[in-house]
């Protein structure tokens, strides 16, 4: 792999490196949504809300068509929700961890 290789897929990961973004894409795993669907599930308002899908466009990870008035978002690679799970194992991994050792100092 090269440094540029290497640089290109940094910026990919950096794209899911939000809570809300990564929100956005698990929303984005069960259909196709809209600004106005995707807001109603995280705390922000919705001008924020365009712009970490406008990373996550920019990352290639969402497309967007227009369908009416309404532009909605597609997960445009699914194959990055492969991250995110191994990214839960490393925390369930990491949790298992921790109880081994609190319980080993509680023996």
């Amino acid at each position: 792999m090269t440094v540029d290789q290497a640089k290109i897929k940094s910026e990919i990961l950096k794209a899911l490196a939000h809570p809300i973004r990564i929100i956005l894409v698990d929303a984005l795993r069960q259909r196709d949504m809209c600004v106005c669907d995707l807001n109603t599930l995280v705390d922000v308002d919705q001008s924020s809300v365009s712009r970490h899908l406008a990373q996550l466009k920019r990352a290639g990870i969402v497309s967007e068509r227009r369908e009416g008035m309404r532009v909605m978002h597609h997960l445009q690679t699914p194959c990055i929700l492969d991250a995110i799970g191994c990214a839960e194992n490393v925390l369930m991994d990491r949790h298992r961890k921790q109880e081994s050792i609190m319980k080993n100092k509680m023996d």
